[in-house]
């Protein structure tokens, strides 16, 4: 008896010495609207070369990886803008993306383009409740990908934006759109009751809040399910720190769900550790900073092959062509006061309609800061980069309340200093004037904007219902950039006060 007891003894303290006893963790690691950012952005973080060494670090140190882009890796800087997707699709294997699904900016230059580019695309391509069979995307994708890892399969499925209101029309033509909700917890419960998985998790790009009021969001769709397990969220440029209460949403059982999200530009990289046995989830955040640009520059390969593309932006991006008082953020309400006075001006010239009311343009479409000091052409050709044309309108006195009602909604959006609507908490509107008269119902109203809204993006269908008196034939910021270099010659600044002119009362 002896005897057995120190052999059961020497057993015990081998098994304790072994770490292969430690329970099976699958490290995920995710980005989401990188948005193009290829080196690093004007305050110094993000670039690609920087998240690579990140994933080589995490992969280098965990056998077990999943390495995910949730959506919307293009439009945002000159690279997309000149090259077209070329630079962001190519590094999607050279960086090792195990999966990637679609963001509404992917559909940016139409699906023919998307479908050339993904052919070369090794990375799992994701969709659960778009339904591509009538187009050319179709049998690219799959509606889930299962991960095994010793005995336990975690599943990942992807659910995408509502195209309609937010991709234009003719770049998702015959896409089917399957209602993001239902599908989620469908496809999480068919994935555990039929496929047997361990873990369900929901990769999305619709956003962790609606900027839309009647879109669903991340949020509603935990809230209502019972079977997802993690939540990696996208689109709506949400910073959801670790541990700051965001992290956690309860689902319909009262179960807390984790969810995470980057920002964008591909400035944070999110780890979740899943521990396979307990199901727990250790969700955390990575800088992509300057900490990690001796690893960076060893990858002489990568490096090299972006300088070509670095030259033609680089071209861009050096040449002044304007001076700006000050710094005015993209979402800063001087920046949408100056795009839309800008845009009257311009469009009163290019039109020859000299009584212009007001203009309405669209937040969304800024997407960079405007510098102080001196402004080059690749800055404006980088805050509008989207091949939109100018038009004007002419616009029933209702519909123009209907148009600014939808803004209301989603806590203003940027019009000319002809127009100014206030709104309640509940984001109703409560007042709306055109040249300080309240705009009548039954009036028609001359109204300057983008064809992306007339054709009903960003939700406004009351400007389709409108007759176009005037549609530009060139992108509008080829516009705005002669626009600034005029201000220039004539030693102005660009310049706007920070009104707010739709504001909550």
């Amino acid at each position: 008896m002896a005897k057995f007891r120190s052999f059961m003894l020497l057993c015990l303290c081998a098994l304790m010495a072994f770490p292969a006893l430690r329970a099976e963790h699958l490290m995920i690691i995710a980005v989401n609207d990188t948005h193009s950012q290829i080196d690093p952005a004007s305050d110094g973080k993000g670039g690609v070369a920087r998240r690579r060494a990140i994933y080589d670090q995490l992969r280098a140190t965990n056998p077990n990886t999943v390495l995910i882009h949730a959506g919307d890796a293009v439009q945002g800087t000159l690279f997309f803008s000149l090259y077209r997707g070329e630079v962001e699709y190519a590094l999607m294997d050279t960086l090792g993306y195990d999966m990637i699904i679609l963001g509404n900016h992917e559909f940016d230059n139409g699906m023919e383009e998307l479908a050339n580019h993904y052919r070369n695309v090794d990375a799992v391509k994701v969709s659960s409740n778009y339904d591509f069979s009538a187009t050319p995307l179709n049998g690219l994708f799959q509606p889930y990908w299962i991960k095994a890892v010793g005995d336990k399969r975690v599943a990942f499925f992807g659910i995408n934006v509502n195209p309609t209101g937010l991709i234009a029309d003719m770049n998702c033509k015959n896409l089917g759109y399957r209602y993001a909700p239902g599908v989620a917890d469908a496809t999480a419960r068919y994935l555990k009751q039929i496929q047997g998985v361990d873990y369900a998790v929901m990769v999305s790009h619709i956003g962790y809040s609606s900027y839309e009021p009647t879109e669903p969001n991340d949020s509603l769709i935990i809230a209502q399910s019972h079977d997802i397990d993690m939540v990696i969220s996208s689109h709506s440029h949400t910073t959801i720190t670790p541990g700051g209460g965001r992290d956690r949403v309860a689902n319909a059982d009262g179960k807390m769900i984790p969810i995470g999200q980057n920002g964008k530009s591909g400035k944070l990289v999110a780890t979740y550790d899943l521990d396979l046995e307990t199901g727990d989830i250790v969700y955390n955040h990575i800088p992509v900073d300057q900490t990690w640009d001796e690893a960076a520059s060893r990858y002489t390969a990568m490096n090299n092959w972006l300088d070509k593309y670095r030259q033609g932006v680089d071209s861009i991006m050096n040449n002044p062509v304007a001076t700006s008082a000050r710094f005015m953020k993209n979402s800063s309400p001087a920046l949408q006061n100056w795009v839309s006075d800008a845009a009257m001006d311009i469009i009163k010239e290019l039109s020859g309609i000299k009584q212009i009311d007001g203009a309405i343009m669209n937040k969304g479409g800024i997407r960079t800061d405007m510098p102080e000091g001196t402004v080059t052409e690749g800055v404006i050709g980088s805050m509008f980069p989207f091949d939109n044309r100018f038009v004007v309108l002419e616009v029933p006195g209702n519909e123009l309340i209907e148009s600014l009602k939808l803004m209301c909604g989603r806590g203003g959006d940027a019009v000319s200093k002809e127009l100014k609507a206030t709104y309640n908490s509940k984001g109703e509107l409560t007042s709306a004037t055109i040249s300080g008269k309240k705009i009548d119902p039954k009036k028609n109203y001359i109204i300057a904007t983008i064809d992306y809204l007339a054709n009903g993006g960003d939700y406004m269908v009351p400007l389709t219902r409108c007759k176009r008196l005037f549609v530009d034939t060139q992108k509008y910021g080829n516009h705005i950039l002669s626009y600034v270099k005029q201000l220039e010659a004539k030693g102005k600044k660009i310049d706007a006060k920070n009104e707010v002119r739709i504001k909550r009362k």
